[in-house]
């Protein structure tokens, strides 16, 4: 039996997709089952879209950029869906919410769609959720996903696992700047863009340089695709048609079906481990797992054997 929301979220109607989006996140066992039935149902419809994470340091003007690029896109006649990732949110309501007041024009207009992602108190609970939101929003229609990390560090590199590329944005004084970003961020980054070049023009082409640089030490030899970095304004426009050009350079030179099948892999087994883990806790014995971590804390087993020991109890 199909589920009422199926047939408008289809159509593209915003209310039957917002209240989608509520299903996915309810915590009721009752709403997750609705909501799995739900997706499975609008899961062939989804798929066509380029789906584009972007991160940046605090000040860089994210969301000035993505609202810049968001309206470039929604005026050329593609369907934007702005989600925001911030493992924060669940606490304080987090700075995603303020994303909607910081993209006045953006939120607006008739082709695009803004929505937080609830972390429901953990980064795996965004992830989760940012992901089945994708999926409604491309069967939504959604063509073009803009997927926002406002947090830092393990965000980073859970938005590229459910993106196509990885966006990294940084500032003109990027020479300085670059001792400070991660490598492991650096090496995320499909490209890398430096904002409000307009402020200081030599300093972005110095930044740009430097980083160019750095993303080719970084790039494994014979890689598909090169990073590169460019500069751009979101205040006055400049580059953001270049950086969707080159959006699509790289669309159209990785395979991003494979990328996807290989991302969604990787999500399964993280879910089934997650899975595992929750019915071993179920029947654990927590009187002989005190037992056991006791007696590795006092060093009478190695603690390699005490999980053995707690998972093969007659031979342990």
């Amino acid at each position: 039996m199909s589920h009422p929301l199926a047939a408008p979220l289809l159509s593209g109607h915003r209310r039957a997709l917002a209240r989608a989006i509520t299903l996915t996140e309810s915590t009721r066992p009752d709403h997750e089952q609705e909501a799995q039935a739900l997706l499975a149902e609008v899961l062939p419809h989804a798929g066509r879209s380029i789906r584009v994470g972007l991160t940046g340091v605090p000040g860089v003007g994210k969301s000035t950029l993505i609202e810049a690029l968001g309206l470039h896109l929604a005026d050329a006649g593609h369907r934007v869906a702005v989600l925001a990732v911030d493992p924060s949110s669940a606490r304080t309501g987090g700075s995603i919410m303020g994303d909607k007041t910081r993209m006045p024009r953006l939120t607006v207009h008739p082709g695009a769609y803004i929505r937080p992602s609830p972390s429901g108190g953990t980064l795996g609970g965004v992830a989760r959720r940012t992901r089945e939101t994708i999926t409604l929003c491309e069967a939504a229609g959604y063509d073009v996903l803009l997927v926002e990390t406002v947090g830092v560090g393990q965000s980073e590199t859970q938005v590229a696992a459910m993106t196509d590329l990885f966006v990294l944005l940084t500032l003109p004084n990027a020479g300085d700047e670059l001792q400070g970003i991660k490598r492991g961020i650096m090496e995320l980054a499909d490209l890398c863009v430096v904002n409000k070049a307009d402020t200081d023009p030599r300093a972005a082409t110095r930044a740009q340089t430097e980083l160019t640089a750095a993303l080719r030490l970084l790039t494994p030899h014979g890689a598909l695709w090169r990073p590169r970095a460019l500069r751009t304004s979101a205040t006055t426009g400049a580059g953001i048609a270049e950086l969707w050009e080159a959006v699509g350079e790289y669309a159209a030179t990785v395979n991003l079906a494979e990328k996807r099948r290989a991302q969604t892999a990787v999500w399964f087994d993280e879910l089934l481990r997650e899975a595992a883990w929750r019915a071993f806790q179920t029947g654990l014995d927590r009187e002989r797992l005190r037992e056991l971590r006791g007696e590795v804390l006092a060093g009478t087993r190695t603690p390699v054997q005490g999980v053995r020991a707690l998972l093969s109890p007659v031979a342990g």
